[in-house]
């Protein structure tokens, strides 16, 4: 990728850990899941990322959920934007997340690349605000991308650390990954990669196929990449990725929070000050069938 190339912009629309209790724009039933779809492809965004929940907002693994809301999104935008799956748990069996993609068939399946101690720290209290050690052994990893390859979904590689970027290659050369890849950088976890420019830059010359000088090969394939940053720090690392020539993410399961630190009143707020931000550095969002092409999918 280069600064030449559009921007995609995915929006994650909820995630599973905050609630409105902190935020109240985050969405729970479908209907509003579809509203701030609607918010999010009228400002540029052309991927949205779906933690499927309950209507009373707790976190759900379950077909009937992921089919409810990804459904009432179809309903609401169509084709306008692409369709993303987490298939990230705690605790909870690869069968019943393979489940809800072979029910829902979406485009695109997100698909954590290592394990990790996952935590966040309050410096006011000198403690963990939560902490956990996030389980993503090979054979899981293995066997997702063998039921994506079956179904048709494409995998998006969340990588917390440069190992987890690392993990690529092998994949790549037992067959069970094809280029071009799809890779997230996600920045800001503790447990993984501190956040910032160089340590983004770091991680993207890794990254298999990605045209920068001394990558690994990728089958000759060129790769498309994307940051995610966590929390407060977000939209610094949405400068460098933008600057990088990266595609970037943003959205209430991220961070809750506009630069200026106003409370974001919908992820469509978000999405609109990411793409505010593409433009003032000269680079312009990718239009959803763009996108399409820059992750290597149809439709």
């Amino acid at each position: 990728m280069s600064v030449e190339d559009p921007v995609v912009i995915t929006c994650a629309i909820s995630g599973v850990l905050a609630n409105r209790e902190q935020c109240p724009a985050i969405p729970y039933t479908p209907r509003e899941y579809a509203a701030e779809a609607r918010r999010i492809v009228d400002e540029g965004g052309t991927m949205i990322h779906i933690h499927a929940r309950t209507h009373d907002g707790r976190p759900s693994f379950e077909v009937e959920d992921y089919r409810a809301i990804s459904e009432a999104i179809r309903a609401e935008v169509g084709d306008a934007a692409i369709i993303n799956f987490s298939t990230g748990a705690v605790g909870v069996p690869v069968e019943k997340r393979v489940a809800y993609l072979r029910e829902c068939r979406p485009e695109v399946a997100a698909l954590n690349m290592g394990s990790m101690n996952y935590a966040k720290y309050s410096r006011t209290r000198k403690d963990f605000v939560f902490k956990m050690v996030f389980a993503n052994p090979f054979e899981e990893i293995v066997e997702l991308l063998r039921a994506m390859t079956e179904l048709g979904i494409k995998p998006e590689h969340e990588c917390f650390d440069l190992g987890h970027v690392g993990s690529l290659a092998p994949l790549i050369d037992m067959g069970v990954l094809e280029a071009p890849l799809h890779v997230d950088c996600i920045m800001g976890v503790v447990g993984g990669v501190p956040p910032g420019a160089r340590n983004l830059a770091a991680m993207v010359a890794n990254i298999p196929g990605v045209d920068v000088p001394g990558a690994p090969e990728a089958g000759g394939a060129k790769s498309h990449w994307a940051v995610i940053g966590i929390s407060r720090e977000q939209w610094l690392l949405v400068a460098a990725a933008l600057t990088l020539g990266g595609s970037v993410r943003v959205g209430l399961e991220d961070n809750l929070y506009l630069p200026d630190g106003a409370m974001a009143r919908s992820n469509g707020e978000l999405v609109a000050k990411a793409r505010q931000m593409t433009e003032d550095v000269g680079r312009r969002p990718a239009t959803v069938q763009e996108a399409r092409g820059l992750l290597g999918i149809s439709r």
